[in-house]
């Protein structure tokens, strides 16, 4: 099979693209080419660094193994994880309900691409077929994006694909709005009462702690930190905790061009082994605000030290186009403390570091972020105190004494003591002796207390 697809971009749906698809046997391609007016446009841009300003057809090379048959800016807005579980249980619904030999045995890489409702697909990337309908366009009889006053009937409807046990009518009312999204946890896209376009954040029938309150909590203490986040609430839905999260790929009702680190840096997948330090080398190459972004990276990184996010991989980081091929650090998005995991970061700190989540390494990568031992010290001591009543923003939120008791272990740790110690001496912190540490996080609980 071959299929061609329109690729546009934006509310004006501008053409930018043609992208064709190709399947032979369990053998998968594509091949993208920039349309004429587009490369031509001075408002051209690079989609993503796989995509460079050439004419003619280019096709994907170098595909990784189980990455995605598509380029990195494009496979950004496929579904993965709870989104493709909605997909394959719509699919398998309506397979057996069709007629035999109407629908495939099985969907490709396309149908799962094109299974995103156009309205809230990520980012500004629009896909128009030949009929000229952007998919996936929700037609006038079905219902779109639903407001948050039907949070009880989402609630109900993911937790009923979590247990296997979702009716046809659960997955007509998660059609679209849940399954253009990344990550394992139940979820969809909502429309806030000021119109806005959000982030549903449920919990998972296997929590035994409110992760949808801690991730709010999260958001929270990094707003205090300095660090730009996504503005986010926590909503109480009959007694259901649901992190209602703003979507930053919307400003002013426009849709924004966003892509992940892990399509800057040119591995999708994953693949390989990544560090804040790439991180920071992109963002000189193709950052609209260079200095600003790259000091940031490193506020985020210690401040997901200082609160155990481990889960800090590179589509958890992001970039938003500004203009002319020049990118911003997106937001910061998916913070969660994880009080009862190892203390090692998913990107490392620089090539040297290694996994190690510490402190001390995050100093002594100071210089490749452009940053000053006094800058340094400014930016952990405001971290810590942004951090340090994490207990009273955590009771505001209504989380329960047990639930803020299992989080001591993301705030109460060796690196927060060592952080303390890092700030008042010049002396690298890895000398130190561990108990001091300990005795610093003691009398810094006791004071915070």
């Amino acid at each position: 099979m071959k299929v061609e697809i329109d690729v546009c971009l934006g509310n004006d749906g501008i053409l930018i693209g043609n992208l064709i698809y190709s399947k032979d046997g369990s053998r998968e391609s594509c091949q993208f080419k920039y349309s004429d007016e587009w490369l031509k446009s001075p408002d051209f841009f690079m989609l993503s660094p796989d995509l460079p300003k050439v004419s003619g057809y280019q096709p994907k090379s170098n595909n990784q193994k189980g990455g995605s048959v598509f380029f990195d800016c494009i496979a950004d807005t496929e579904p993965n994880g709870w989104g493709k579980k909605v997909i394959l249980r719509d699919f398998a619904h309506q397979r057996a309900d069709s007629p035999k030999g109407t629908l495939p045995d099985e969907l490709n890489s396309l149908d799962y691409l094109l299974w995103v409702d156009d309205f809230s697909r990520q980012g500004a990337l629009r896909f128009r077929d030949a009929t000229g309908v952007f998919r996936r366009k929700t037609s006038p009889e079905q219902r779109k994006t639903p407001p948050v006053l039907s949070f009880a009937q989402l609630i109900s409807s993911t937790k009923a694909v979590e247990l296997n046990k979702e009716t046809r009518q659960d997955l007509e009312y998660l059609r679209g709005i849940g399954s253009d999204l990344d990550g394992m946890r139940p979820k969809c896209t909502v429309i806030d009462t000021d119109g806005s376009l959000c982030l549903a954040k449920f919990p998972s029938i296997d929590d035994t702690r409110s992760i949808t309150a801690a991730e709010i909590l999260a958001i929270n203490l990094a707003k205090r930190c300095g660090i730009r986040s996504q503005d986010a609430r926590l909503v109480n839905s009959d007694g259901t905790p649901v992190a209602l999260i703003k979507r930053f790929d919307r400003e002013n009702g426009e849709r924004r061009m966003f892509i992940s680190a892990g399509s800057m840096l040119g591995d999708f997948k994953g693949e390989f082994d990544h560090s804040y330090t790439e991180i920071a080398d992109s963002i000189r190459q193709y950052g609209a605000y260079a200095e600003r972004d790259i000091e940031e990276l490193w506020r985020r990184m210690v401040f997901n030290i200082l609160i155990k996010n481990i889960d800090d991989h590179l589509h958890n980081h992001g970039f938003l186009h500004v203009k002319n091929g020049l990118w911003e650090l997106s937001p910061a998005f998916d913070i969660n403390p994880f009080p009862d995991k190892e203390h090692f970061l998913k990107l490392w700190i620089s090539e040297d570091s290694g996994i190690s989540g510490s402190i001390d390494h995050a100093m002594d990568a100071t210089k490749r972020f452009g940053i000053n031992e006094k800058r340094a010290k400014e930016i952990i001591s405001e971290i810590l105190a942004g951090t340090k009543n994490w207990r009273n923003e955590a009771t505001s939120l209504g989380m329960s004494k047990s639930d803020i008791n299992v989080l001591d272990g993301a705030f109460n740790h060796q690196q927060r003591g060592l952080a303390s110690l890092a700030i008042e001496t010049k002396v690298a912190v890895s000398i130190k002796p561990q108990d001091e540490a300990i005795d610093l996080i003691t009398a810094n609980d006791e004071s915070s207390d």
